[in-house]
């Protein structure tokens, strides 16, 4: 954060200064968190569903923050505002306007914000100073924050920007007023929230509606909706995709044991990349933090040598542990029908490759509304087409399929009844965990990963 006065950020919020000198400078960022407290940073007081930060004032200023941001009446260094989160994007609002040379990328779509963000910081972050989010911090709170953390020694800024109604997309993007908007594709991810696909694509349309003539919009070739967004704004226009027409794009695709091979073509000329992130859906992310990187003019030689060296930094997305001969993919931190695809499609490509059996651990995708039934059993049909040997369905009997199958399909209540399955797992197997984050199958992919350490050390022990 650029270092504001109490005074300043006072002003800046219409807020009520309490116990603490106005002139007093603030350098350090702002935080909720009061067990991770910044010194001569800014508590953020949010009241959530369960907890109340204002609870935890006294811990956080005593964990060295200078002030807090408040909205009720309190004893502590403090700014009291109407709303804490208005107060906190107003800052960001701020801030944004007096970084005159900082250059903001704003990335939307229904799959695979994260992991783009991820890959384009490193790709930025050859050339400049770089400020992006730690893993997927796309609302009201995460975007503010992600710009407040930038300095007047930041070259560029990568934040996300996720929707749970229309309008959400649009108030962030006057905060942050991005330079390059990114809309990777229009899915089906919240579709029980929005009601419609159509109304998903509007959604995340608010991002290329707030672009300059001076900007730029990115947008997939994925799907039917994203490139018609080039009407709705007179920015310039950059396309990827995997086929001739993109601007930019990927030729000569291969897949090596789940990892993807190709050469990047560009307006700038053509490189060869190959990414250290495992999944065959991976390439369109790559592609469009590439496309991203394009419209800030980087060299296709630093794009194509970053995405060639860039590692998942982001926990639990297709997180790939070599245990004592069972390769286990931890996916669990979200789920969707186009991610859970992309997923069992890598699982299956993986299997064959090593002539194991595949299994699939899945829970259940989250808010798809009237859809969740249907979804869950194409997905289902879908692994059998993928010759997905076993289906191991965790909390949700929607996995079914009505076609002849030669998949093994189970059904447990929780995560501990699916514990008996473990002992059927041999050397060359190779096992997929994936669900929505509020399933929290991390857990029982940690449960997978020591059972069998446990075993194959037991058995070499009794050699």
């Amino acid at each position: 954060m650029i270092p504001l006065s109490v005074e300043k950020i006072a002003e800046i919020v219409s807020g009520e200064i309490i116990g603490v000198d106005p002139k007093l400078v603030i350098a350090g960022d702002f935080f909720f968190d009061s067990r991770s407290p910044v010194k001569n940073g800014v508590f953020i007081a949010l009241k959530g569903e369960i907890n109340d930060g204002h609870d935890f004032l006294n811990s956080a200023i005593a964990g060295g923050a200078a002030i807090a941001l408040v909205s009720k009446s309190v004893d502590v260094p403090s700014i009291r505002v109407v709303d804490v989160l208005e107060a906190l994007g107003q800052l960001a609002k701020f801030l944004r306007s007096n970084l005159k040379d900082l250059k903001v990328v704003a990335i939307t779509g229904s799959q695979g914000k994260t992991t783009t963000k991820d890959l384009l910081s490193h790709i930025l972050g050859a050339v400049g100073r770089t400020v992006s989010p730690v893993g997927s911090y796309n609302n009201d709170l995460g975007a503010p924050l992600t710009i407040l953390k930038c300095t007047a020694d930041t070259r560029f800024c990568v934040v996300e920007m996720g929707a749970r109604s229309i309008g959400d997309i649009a108030k962030l993007s006057k905060i942050a007023k991005p330079n390059v908007g990114v809309v990777l594709k229009v899915g089906s991810a919240h579709i029980g929230e929005f009601g419609s696909q159509e109304n998903i694509a509007t959604a995340k349309g608010e991002l290329i509606a707030s672009l300059t003539t001076q900007d730029f919009a990115v947008l997939g070739n994925y799907d039917e909706f994203t490139p018609k967004m080039a009407s709705l704004t007179s920015a310039n226009i950059l396309s990827f995709g995997e086929n001739s027409k993109s601007d930019v794009r990927a030729a000569d695709i291969e897949y090596r044991e789940g990892y993807a091979h190709f050469d990047l073509v560009t307006p700038q000329g053509r490189e060869a990349v190959g990414l250290r992130i495992l999944g065959m859906h991976q390439v369109a992310n790559a592609l469009a933090a590439a496309a991203a990187a394009t419209a800030l003019n980087i060299p296709i030689e630093v794009i194509a040598s970053a995405l060639s060296t860039a590692e998942m930094s982001s926990k639990w997305r297709m997180e790939l542990s070599e245990i004592n001969g069972l390769l286990l993919i931890n996916d669990s931190y979200n789920a969707n029908p186009e991610s859970m695809i992309a997923a069992l499609r890598t699982l299956a490509l993986i299997s064959q490759e090593r002539g194991g059996r595949s299994w699939a651990f899945l829970g259940t995708m989250h808010e798809l509304g009237a859809a969740s039934g249907i979804a869950h059993s194409d997905i289902a049909t879908a692994a059998a087409a993928l010759s997905i040997d076993h289906l191991v369905a965790i909390g949700n009997l929607q996995y079914q399929t009505s076609e002849p199958i030669e998949m093994v399909l189970h059904h447990f209540g929780q995560q501990n009844d699916a514990h008996q399955l473990f002992s059927h797992f041999e050397v060359g197997d190779v096992i997929l965990v994936k669900a929505s984050r509020a399933e929290h199958l991390e857990i029982i992919a940690a449960d997978i990963a020591k059972f069998w350490r446990d075993k194959t050390i037991g058995m070499e022990e009794m050699k």
